[in-house]
């Protein structure tokens, strides 16, 4: 399974993009904001293809987990609103605003199941972020 990121609004808070589960449109995306040098818990991650699995998040429960990102660690994709929610994960939303995404949770448990489905059935996941 691929899943892709695409940023189409950046501002000094929150980079909002479109998520695509292989080549379908999803949901859309918020992170923190694009940044040139990496702010710790503040700072979308980078441009670039990376592995997701399946992990325990001690506050979010079972959640998908972006790896080898690098210079990144523990970039879950969860539930959330705005950029005070993610310290750099990313947050799924079926509508957007500037620096916000709605009804969080019904995007990530839908989004979640097609995840965890497929690792499920032992196929790999991938994302690939791309930045406009």
């Amino acid at each position: 399974m691929l899943l892709n990121i695409n940023s189409f609004q950046l501002t000094d808070l929150s980079t909002i993009s479109k998520l695509s589960v292989d080549g379908e449109f999803e949901c859309y995306t918020l992170e923190d904001a694009v940044r040139p040098v990496k702010v710790m818990g503040k700072t979308a991650i980078p441009e670039g293809t990376f592995g997701v699995v399946l992990y325990t998040s001690p506050k979010h429960g079972l959640v998908p987990l972006l790896v080898g990102i690098p210079d990144f660690a523990y970039v879950e994709i969860h539930p959330g609103n705005s950029n005070l929610d993610s310290e750099g994960c990313i947050l799924p939303g079926m509508t957007f605003t500037t620096d916000w995404v709605s009804s969080s949770v019904q995007a990530f448990t839908a989004l979640f199941a097609k995840i965890k489905g497929a690792i499920d059935n032992g196929d790999t996941v991938s994302i690939t972020v791309a930045r406009s």
